[in-house]
């Protein structure tokens, strides 16, 4: 038996196996407990942060210390993905030169749990000096921060989840749960969208499930298309240079009348395939998709249909071509 499942065997027959799920359990209930304070106690504070950073031409810098600063990192990267240009400074740094980062058109939000964290001292006069817009994110109503801040977020008490209460861990849940709440609600004021999100996420799984079919489609010159009066003489070359395994066909008008793929081609041969016009060879009726469509929608549709390729279209015009291993390759399917 390894190491790794001897261990798995020794966790799984021991008193503390069930100890420790009881406090991860108690753990999260704290957290959770503390996030429904953090709810109820929510209030027009709230609105003008949101109008703070609506407001803001520049960018919003973020800033702590120790765990609050790992959470202010966070909500900095939330925002800017979300819309609003913002950044992380730390304020060790800031004393030492990045408060040259800071402008008079951005915003700063800082995160102390005590409010009296000595490090932002400077951050905090360099704002009130310059006329800075500054939210205060703190436990302590008193507290300096809190005082300077033009709004203050309060977080109410909650108890934190270590066992010797001394960690943070609820009040960093709360805090970062709070830089959720004012990344979203503004979002949804700026009215932002999926393809703005796309914009700012192109790689990685998120960028693939948001690829839209325009984005991945073969167009212009590479797009495989005969009239249906053409011959297969003429249809088949432009088929082959086009490698895509199909055709699509147009009538007089310039709208989808049909696709001749290879099946068509193997059940014309023994007609005299080449004296046929492609009207006579082509299926009527393929299936198409929008342009503007998710890329995830035309892998259904072509699944669905146990098809290679789907043309697009557009207001009753072929635009392009959309094959199966396009999907692939961008890691849609």
């Amino acid at each position: 038996m390894s190491k790794k499942s001897t261990a798995r065997k020794n966790i799984s027959d021991s008193d503390l196996f069930a100890s420790d799920i009881e406090r991860a359990r108690h753990v999260l209930d704290l957290e959770v407990a503390g996030l429904k304070t953090l709810s109820d106690a929510l209030n027009e504070s709230l609105l003008f942060a949101v109008n703070i950073l609506q407001d803001t031409k520049g960018r919003v810098i973020v800033t702590g210390m120790g765990k609050s600063g790992h959470v202010a990192n966070k909500i900095a990267a939330t925002l800017a993905s979300t819309g609003k240009p913002a950044f992380f400074i730390h304020p060790g740094e800031a004393s030492h030169g990045d408060l040259g980062m800071i402008n008079n058109d951005d915003a700063v939000i800082a995160l102390s749990n005590s409010g009296e964290t000595p490090e932002l001292s400077d951050i905090i006069a360099y704002t009130r000096r310059f006329k800075i817009p500054l939210i205060g994110m703190t436990s302590v109503a008193g507290s300096t921060m809190a005082k300077e801040a033009d709004v203050a977020l309060i977080l109410p008490p909650a108890e934190e989840a270590c066992a010797i209460g001394l960690a943070p861990t609820t009040s960093t849940t709360m805090m970062m749960a709070y830089g959720d709440v004012l990344a979203v609600v503004l979002m949804e004021r700026h009215g932002f969208t999926a393809e703005d999100f796309k914009l700012r996420h192109p790689g990685g799984r998120l960028g693939q499930r948001l690829l839209k079919v325009s984005d991945i489609m073969h167009s212009g010159s590479s797009l495989p298309l005969a009239k249906h009066t053409d011959l297969m003489t003429e249809v088949l070359p432009e088929m082959t240079a086009k490698s895509l395994g199909c055709i699509g066909i147009i009538d007089d008008k310039g709208d989808m009348a049909g696709i001749i793929t290879d099946g068509d081609l193997r059940r014309h041969m023994a007609d005299g395939i080449l004296n046929l016009s492609a009207a006579e060879v082509m299926t009527k009726g393929a299936k198409t998709i929008r342009p503007g469509a998710l890329a995830s929608e035309a892998v259904q549709i072509m699944n669905d249909a146990q098809i290679t390729s789907l043309f697009v279209e557009e207001n009753g015009k072929i635009v392009g071509l959309l094959h199966i291993h396009d999907c692939l390759r961008a890691g849609v399917a």
